[in-house]
């Protein structure tokens, strides 16, 4: 997590854990407001956003601003929540029936809650136009039985990896890793004792969504069977859990240092040669470090074959929804078409605010960045991000977060010296149990 711009990438919004409820009333104590006074006679809409940077706080209170101003007919009021208190806060607000018409969703929750009717499918409230707008792939990850259930605003992928130039230099390397044999091997060059070569992921918990792109690439499949049946934790994963292992065991990869995965903090303050951060470390690097920035390049991950162009990342982000109890269903999905899904104008300026660190999944987006002439010199790691990580990547799994954590557990063990097919048998038991526990047999795709 980026603790200092306060920003959960993708699924960290889903492991916030033991957090003081301070509002059992389902009322927030947000952090901000916005949306003015209604006119007389205007619906209301409440619309719950969970807290991001400053820059993409100030976005989201001008397009709700700019949405009151373009009619009198809908209001809609703004809560900023802080992402710590999200889900305590949320669960308080549903059990008082008094959720908000919309909130943001991250694609990892969308299914859950359309099966358990928290969300409203908004095919029909959303025109035909704004969702053939959308890529096919991000219109899936918001899709169950047939039906759109939330309307996506932004994707970024999970797995980036940015390198120290200069000190590539140093070690007369000339270019990034193509495979994990030689990312161990130039990360081990690397080290020293000034900077570490590797950074990942150092918890389980990171581990269980920052390597989803790894699963993927190392075994071809997610470590539970499509149908969420069986559990699927084989030997396939090996290579991954070995590699890990043999970083930590070289000195390469170090002990945790209690900062979180999204956080490129210790990278920026040169700490380490290589590191491995989803695309909106970017926009922390060149903001807060532009002296490593400097002399940073970025590249896909690489992958276990050695050949380019495999999955080693998977696209997560936000989406908004509308309350499954909401009795303004139709007023609420006005406002998210009218920001997300209408002119392009409306949300280019929140992909320029974070310095393009970010993917729009609707082409006529797309289009309009495309021709802004500074794109690559505000962010000169955008192209190498858009052409060689995101076509690549993968969706977020859908599946409930225990399965992701067995495996993040397995990995995590496994760096500290479990033996990989042991670490391996532990997680494909938990994820049987939890396949019990759930009931998730059929309910896959």
């Amino acid at each position: 997590m980026r603790t200092t711009r306060a920003v959960l990438g993708g699924l960290a919004a889903m492991v916030t854990v033991g957090l003081a409820l301070t509002a059992c009333s389902g009322t927030p104590e947000d952090s901000g407001n916005g949306g003015g006074d209604a006119p007389d006679g205007a619906t209301e809409v409440t619309f719950w956003q969970s807290q991001f940077t400053d820059e993409e706080n100030e976005w989201y209170e001008s397009v709700v601003d700019a949405y009151n101003e373009s009619q009198d007919e809908v209001h809609v009021n703004l809560t900023v929540v802080p992402a710590d208190a999200w889900e305590q806060r949320m669960t308080a607000a549903q059990a008082a029936g008094n959720a908000p018409d919309v909130r943001t969703m991250n694609y990892g929750d969308i299914r859950d809650a359309a099966r358990t009717s928290q969300i409203t499918a908004l095919t029909d409230l959303i025109s035909e136009e704004a969702w053939s707008d959308l890529q096919e792939n991000v219109l899936e990850s918001v899709s169950a039985d047939g039906e759109h259930f939330g309307y996506p605003m932004l994707v970024e992928p999970s797995a980036v990896l940015y390198y120290r130039t200069d000190l590539f230099d140093e070690a007369g390397l000339s270019g990034p890793p193509s495979s994990w044999e030689e990312l161990i091997d130039y990360a081990e060059q690397l080290t020293d004792d000034q900077v570490f070569g590797m950074r990942l992921a150092q918890t389980s918990v990171d581990m269980s969504w920052s390597t989803w792109g790894y699963q993927w690439n190392v075994a071809g499949h997610l470590p539970i069977s499509q149908d969420w049946s069986e559990p699927a934790a084989n030997d396939d994963f090996a290579p991954l859990l070995q590699a890990f292992q043999d970083l930590f065991d070289s000195g390469a990869l170090p002990p945790g240092d209690g900062i979180g995965y999204a956080d490129a903090t210790p990278y920026g303050e040169g700490e380490f040669a290589m590191m491995a951060n989803g695309s909106w470390a970017a926009s922390q690097l060149l903001a807060d470090y532009p002296e490593i920035a400097e002399v940073t390049e970025v590249a896909a991950m690489p992958s276990f074959s050695g050949e380019p162009g495999e999955t080693t990342a998977t696209l997560g982000g936000w989406t908004w929804v509308v309350d499954g109890n909401s009795d303004v269903s139709a007023e609420a999905a006005d406002f998210i078409e009218w920001s997300l899904g209408g002119d392009p104008e409306n949300v280019v300026p929140f992909f320029e605010a974070t310095v393009f660190s970010k993917v729009s999944p609707r082409q006529s987006v797309a289009d309009v960045i495309a021709e802004l002439p500074d794109v690559d010199s505000i962010n000169p790691w955008n192209e190498t991000i858009q052409t060689d990580i995101v076509p690549f990547a993968q969706q977020e799994p859908a599946y409930p977060w225990n399965v992701s954590l067995a495996m993040g557990e397995a990995i995590e063990a496994a760096m500290q010296g479990t033996p990989v097919d042991e670490a391996l048998a532990t997680a494909n038991d938990k994820i049987a149990t939890e396949i019990a526990n759930s009931e998730l047999a059929g309910t896959g795709s």
